[in-house]
């Protein structure tokens, strides 16, 4: 029989291979009448003639040395008989709650002192069961605090090089006030404004790609430092990066895939009502392409969610792209709209974290440049290099923060669900070097 919480091992029978009595009380072995032609008294007993009703006696009296004590009655919700002070769940001895968790015969009986089965095994920042939401943003944020040298470092190194390049493609390369004035010109004729358009466009399409770039070698590197964490190993960047570097070409593939199945997706839900308006019926064909740009982003919102475990399945298992994106959507299935919230949460909290440092100093950017605030706001030029320095450190300190948080929870959400489904907690423990951690375990949750 498997033990489980709430169960208490089988119990064994009493020493000297005797079986209990229907009151739960072992009768002493017969005497011989005689032994070398004289008689021995016979020894006086420790318990009383007159013994309670089975279920009602209290615990005896503390035992003389060698001799054990009584086994208690059972009781429902019990693997069987156990003696109290055996080691077991309950009773005097040692066991998991001693006194305090007592059950049918120890001391505390069913009402007294319950206290719960005793926490989960926690190596690292989380404990090793079934997580609740609030553990898996304290996880992410732990991760930061605990290790910051190395979370900072790669945090910082990446939004360094990432903001230094996107501000040399702005100031030097992406001049977007010609653009700009020929989208403000009322009179600009149709392959004017579609020039300018298109390099609005393609240079906002650059600083995308860029940032994109260091979301990518964050998210990997992060990815090793928050598996570790887990087991409450420390790791360096060089560590961090010399795991991640062999998964990089793959989990750029992956990355640039999932956005183009959505662009797919919501161009041929959209594709019927343009070309119905094509075909002259503008106002059908608007309507269509609404609809059907609507039931598309559903679409592609349900696909990039059952997909979101992929980049931590990749890294962490060394998958393909393909098959990354199978177990995501395995580890996904049933629990999407948990998913779904708590990558929505943690998107919304890194969001809200970074915008109380970019704001100030796209603030500050803005007074120093010149113009002040409205001056800029309603000019619609390009920015001059003091506005661009300023506000890329402000992006910096934010990629700092928002950085850790968004790749902690993916992997810790992944962590979870292979816990939930797979039993992981014990793959874990036995790397992280967990005694006796097994079937016993506690796997409650406290929140979902």
């Amino acid at each position: 029989m498997k033990d489980t919480p709430g169960w208490a091992s089988p119990g064994s029978a009493p020493s000297d291979g005797q079986e209990p009595d229907n009151s739960g009380t072992a009768e002493p072995p017969e005497q011989p009448a005689d032994q070398g032609g004289t008689n021995q008294p016979e020894p006086p007993s420790k318990w009383s003639k007159e013994q309670p009703p089975p279920g009602q006696w209290s615990a005896p009296s503390p035992q003389g040395p060698g001799q054990a004590p009584p086994p208690p009655p059972p009781g429902p919700g019990w693997g069987g008989r156990q003696p109290p002070g055996a080691g077991g769940y309950g009773g005097q001895g040692g066991g998991w709650g001693g006194r305090g968790y007592g059950g049918p015969g120890g001391p505390s009986g069913w009402g007294g002192n319950w206290g719960g089965p005793p926490p989960a095994a926690k190596p690292g920042v989380i404990p090793l069961r079934p997580l609740g939401v609030g553990e898996i943003l304290d996880g992410a944020v732990s991760t930061m605090r605990t290790y910051w040298r190395t979370v900072l470092g790669i945090s910082l190194t990446v939004a360094v090089v990432t903001q230094i390049a996107v501000i040399l493609l702005q100031g030097l390369v992406l001049d977007d006030s010609a653009s700009t004035d020929v989208l403000n010109d009322p009179n600009a004729t149709a392959g004017e404004l579609s020039r300018a358009l298109g390099d609005t466009l393609l240079s906002s399409g650059v600083v995308v790609l860029i940032g994109l770039l260091g979301t990518i070698v964050a998210t990997a590197l992060l990815t090793s430092v928050t598996s570790r964490a887990v087991l409450g190993k420390s790791v360096t960047t060089a560590e961090a990066w010399h795991d991640a570097r062999p998964r990089l070409p793959r989990l750029f593939a992956l990355t640039f895939l999932l956005p183009l199945i959505a662009v797919a997706i919501i161009t041929v839900g959209t594709l019927p009502g343009l070309l119905v308006a094509v075909a002259g019926s503008s106002s059908a064909g608007a309507a269509l392409a609404v609809l059907g740009g609507l039931g598309a982003g559903v679409v592609a919102l349900w696909l990039m969610i059952r997909f979101s475990l992929a980049s931590p399945a990749l890294m962490l298992e060394k998958q393909g792209v393909l098959k990354s994106m199978s177990r995501s959507a395995k580890l996904v299935r049933g629990s999407w709209w948990r998913v779904f919230g708590i990558q929505l949460l943690a998107t919304i909290i890194a969001n809200i974290v970074a915008s109380i440092v970019v704001i100030p100093f796209a603030i500050i950017a803005s007074a120093l440049s010149g113009d002040g605030v409205a001056g800029f706001l309603g000019s619609g030029g390009s920015p001059g290099w003091t506005f661009l320095i300023v506000s890329g450190i402000g992006s910096v300190i934010g990629s700092m923060i928002t950085f850790p948080i968004s790749a902690g929870v993916t992997v810790l959400l992944y962590i979870d669900q292979r816990i939930r489904r797979e039993a992981l907690d014990l793959d874990l423990a036995r790397a992280a070097g967990v005694q006796d951690y097994g079937s016993d375990s506690p796997r409650t949750t406290p929140g979902s």
